[in-house]
C-alpha cells in the first residue's frame, strides 16, 4: 500500500473543512439531503468531509455550485484554509 504524504493529508483536511463549511453555512442540509439533492454519493461525500478521501475537480465544482459559491471563491477559501506557505510540491 502506498504511503500518503503529510501534504496530501493536509490538503484533504483543508478540503474537508471547506466542504463542510459550505454545506452547513450555505445550505444547512445534512450530508444525506445534500448528496441526494445534488446527485452526489453520500458515502464519498462523508469520507471527503472527514478527510479520508480525496476528491476530484468535478466533485469540488459540484459542491461549490450546490452551495451557491463560484468555484474561484471555493479555491480562495481552500487557499485561506491551507495558509499562504502551503505548497503541495516541493521546489
Amino acid at each position: 500500500m502506498q504511503q500518503i504524504s503529510d501534504k496530501v493529508l493536509q490538503f484533504r483536511k483543508a478540503v474537508s473543512v471547506v466542504f463542510k463549511k459550505l454545506r452547513i453555512e450555505n445550505t444547512d442540509a445534512s450530508i444525506s439531503k445534500f448528496a441526494r439533492e445534488f446527485d452526489l454519493d453520500r458515502g464519498n461525500l462523508s469520507r471527503i468531509e472527514r478527510g479520508k478521501l480525496s476528491c476530484g475537480l468535478m466533485i469540488a465544482w459540484k459542491v461549490a455550485e450546490a452551495s451557491n459559491v463560484k468555484f474561484s471563491d471555493f479555491a480562495k477559501l481552500l487557499e485561506e484554509e491551507l495558509g499562504e506557505d502551503f505548497k503541495l510540491i516541493d521546489e
